[in-house]
Formats: structure tokens, C-alpha cells, sequence
């Protein structure tokens, strides 16, 4: 399997280490990006709800499906409840203009956002539409902060081609970016002024789209066939830089195999029912993140986008040990796939969650993910078909009343299709 440039060095590292983004290489250093505040410490408490709120790239509901689910699959223990606000071609403006009715009447707890790419108009940095922004972002922040709501201001990301559907975007892509870069500087200031956590998208998406084309070629398009709207590629890296903001941790769990003793024990969401001659059988009731297997060069897949950024090592780690090895090798299968391992990689621990793609958790996981995508589905016609239709017009309070009768269901389905998994790992000797 293809990796990006930049990852090759890290392979072995994987399981046991997060790994931070590289330096911007020489290449990139026309981009001058300040330095992004550190979260400090974790965002999100347990029973909070989470809007996640944006612009036509949010409404695409692929890295709002991401982090819900991942929420939901790789945190269960956590009870976040999201809901999703994407609008398409919606400015931070815009936004305040509807936050009160669309997303406070809500309550949430915690707020995502993700704006600017419509903000800066498609031109070349101006100061006035860069003033514009910063006034409109603060006063989101203000709302949201007035409200009891935290928030991780989400920066903008890049884009590739310069929108044919804009009338007026002016200048190239290199300027577009450069203003985008600025644009995303603007958040991080807000977000130290306004003592809020800041995610950066622009960052680790500027960094892997250079690294997909330089191992890809330039037919891999990280911000999408359209130039600014990512495929799942891209969409991985933005929910890549939201966990980043939400400072989630990525401990999913680990089992350790005793092999002089033939047991084994498992922790953290998960709990060893039998161990006996190498076959290790377990109940998960906590998930790594495995949407199946998928190549690493195509922009549409999901375990493209996981390749791009060190995903697995800072936010999905299911980590096999084994202690007191009596073989060189062994041979880990684990449903469908066996894979082969020294005993000094085996005690310094193996990330299952990289190493096998198609596993027997791999249908629970498609489930809630699928169960998330038609809840979020749904809150999209909730809020614009419904909220902002005639309906809406008509009565707006008894609008949500009955659409919430709608959306209840969709919702006990995300938390129905959280169930423990039981599966099997067996340990071997490699012949």
C-alpha cells in the first residue's frame, strides 16, 4: 500500500506514538502561518451536545458523519448527542443571523464551526472583506459563549481551482490560498483573544495535498473535483483537525496476551471472555475507527484520508501486546486477514487498527456511521426545507415541534446500533 512522502519515515512508530504534522517543507514556506493555541484540555464532557456548524462543505455531511460517529463508535462512554447545521454557500454573517433560531434553541454544549471559505469572497486578500470576517467570527464566538456553549473555532481549508461558479472570484489559486492562509490566521487570533480551542484546517490540508500529488500525481484532488468541495479524502484530514480542536484522546483500547501463561486481559471498552491456546476471545463495547478496506490513492476513500494525516496514531489506537513472548514470530489473524510480527514488534505493541482494514468490527462501525449519516441527513431538511419553508414561515416553534418527532427515532437509531461486538484474535507461533 502507497503512503504519503512525509509518512515514510514514522511506519514503525505507528501503534505506540501520536504523532504531530511535519514543519511546512521549503516549498510551502510562502505561507506564513502563525502559530495555532493548543487546546490545553479536552473539550468535550460526558452528555454534551454538539452542534457542528458550517458553511456548503459541512453540509456535505461527510467530516460532520466523521466525527459523529466517531463520537459515537470510538467514545460511546462519553453520551455526545450532534446535530448537524451545514448551509450551503453560508458566510460567519449569515450564520449570526440564524444561530439563534436554527442552532441555540438547541442548547448545545459544545459548537464546531467551520467558515471563511465563502467569507473571503474567491479574491485576493483584501483588508475590508478580512474585517468583515473578523467581526462577524468574534460575534459568533461572543453568542455562542453568552449561551453556555464552547466552542472550537474551525479555520477555513484550501482549494484547488479558483470556483467557475463564483462571477467574481478574482486572481489564481496560489493567491486564493495565500488569502485563505490569511483568513485562517484571523481565526487563530479570535480564538487567543477570545480564550477558545481553534481548529486547523488549513494546515494539515495544505500539508497532504502536496503529499497526495507527490505520490499520487495530480489526478488526486484532496478539496474535490470542483476545486473546494473535498471528496472523503479530504473530509478525513478537516475531522482529523476537529478532533485536533476538541483535543479527543485516541486511546481506544488495547489487549495484552500473556503467552508462557496463556491468558490475556483487555482494557478500555474492552474485556477478554476466554483465552485459551492463543485464541483470544473478546467483547468490544468500545470501536476503533474501520470503515473497511479502501485504497490509499484515491481521493474518495476514507482510508486515503487516514494515510494523509497521522489519524490512527493520534485518535485510533487498539493497540495487541504480547508479554512473556516464547516465539521469534508470531502470526496475528484477526477475522479474515493474518498478519505476520517479530516478538520485540509484538511487545512493544501493534496498532490492530491500522494493520487490519477488514475486521470483524467493521460492520458495527458501518452501522452507526450509516445510522449517523441518515439522522444528519435529515437535519438538513429539517432546518432548511422545513425551518426556513413555508412551514417555518407559518409557525416556526410548532415546525420544529413536529420535525423533532421526526428526527427522535433517527436518533435512538445512532444510539441503538451502539451494541458490544464479540470476535476473536488468535495468536500463533509463525511457522
Amino acid at each position: 500500500m502507497h503512503r504519503p512522502l512525509w509518512l515514510l519515515p514514522i511506519v514503525f512508530a505507528l501503534p505506540v506514538t501520536a504523532r504531530e504534522l511535519p514543519p511546512l517543507p521549503d516549498s510551502l514556506s510562502a505561507y506564513k502561518l502563525s502559530e495555532a493555541p493548543p487546546t490545553g484540555s479536552p473539550i468535550l464532557k460526558k452528555g454534551d451536545r454538539l452542534a457542528i456548524c458550517g458553511d456548503s462543505i459541512t453540509e456535505q455531511k461527510q467530516y460532520s458523519v466523521l466525527l459523529e460517529t466517531y463520537l459515537t463508535a470510538c467514545h460511546p462512554e462519553l453520551e455526545i448527542r450532534c446535530r448537524q447545521h451545514g448551509w450551503s454557500g453560508e458566510q460567519a454573517g449569515g450564520f449570526l443571523k440564524r444561530m439563534e433560531s436554527d442552532v441555540l434553541r438547541f442548547k448545545p454544549n459544545v459548537a464546531t464551526t467551520a467558515y471563511g471559505m465563502n467569507d473571503f469572497h474567491y479574491i485576493p486578500y483584501d483588508e475590508k472583506v478580512a474585517e468583515e470576517y473578523r467581526q462577524n467570527e468574534t460575534a459568533m464566538v461572543k453568542n455562542f459563549e453568552d449561551a453556555g456553549c464552547r466552542v472550537v473555532l474551525g479555520s477555513p481549508g484550501i482549494i484547488l481551482s479558483v470556483p467557475n461558479w463564483v462571477k467574481d472570484a478574482k486572481g489564481d489559486r496560489e493567491q486564493l490560498n495565500q488569502s485563505l492562509s490569511r483568513f485562517r490566521n484571523i481565526g487563530v487570533e479570535i480564538a487567543r483573544q477570545q480564550n477558545v480551542a481553534f481548529a486547523d484546517v488549513f494546515r494539515p490540508m495544505l500539508i497532504a495535498n502536496q503529499s497526495a500529488v507527490a505520490s499520487f500525481g495530480p489526478d488526486f484532488h484532496l478539496a474535490g473535483s470542483d476545486g473546494v468541495h473535498p471528496a472523503w479524502a479530504g473530509h478525513v484530514v478537516m475531522a482529523y483537525a476537529f478532533l485536533k480542536g476538541l483535543d479527543v484522546g485516541g486511546d481506544l483500547g488495547s489487549v495484552t496476551f500473556d503467552d508462557s501463561a496463556d491468558s490475556a486481559v483487555a482494557e478500555n471498552g474492552h474485556e477478554v471472555v476466554s483465552a485459551t491456546g492463543g485464541a483470544i476471545a473478546i467483547r468490544s463495547s468500545r470501536l476503533p475507527v474501520c470503515p473497511g478496506p479502501g485504497p490509499a490513492d484515491r481521493d474518495t476513500s476514507i482510508r486515503a484520508g487516514m494515510a494523509l494525516v497521522p489519524f490512527d496514531e493520534d485518535f485510533n489506537r487498539f493497540i495487541l501486546k504480547v508479554k512473556s513472548p516464547k516465539a521469534a514470530n508470531y502470526q496475528v489473524t484477526w477475522g479474515k486477514d493474518s498478519h505476520n510480527y517479530t516478538a520485540a514488534e509484538l511487545t512493544a505493541g501493534v496498532n490492530l487498527a491500522t494493520d487490519f482494514q477488514d475486521n470483524p468490527l467493521v460492520p458495527a462501525f458501518v452501522k452507526i456511521m450509516d445510522a449517523v449519516s441518515k439522522k444528519q441527513a435529515y437535519e438538513t431538511r429539517e432546518i432548511k426545507i422545513l425551518a426556513h419553508g413555508p412551514e417555518g414561515a407559518a409557525d416556526l416553534d410548532a415546525t420544529f415541534a413536529l420535525a423533532e418527532k421526526t428526527r427522535s427515532p433517527l436518533e435512538q437509531a445512532v444510539l441503538d446500533a451502539v451494541r458490544p461486538v464479540e470476535h476473536t484474535l488468535n495468536i500463533a507461533p509463525a511457522l
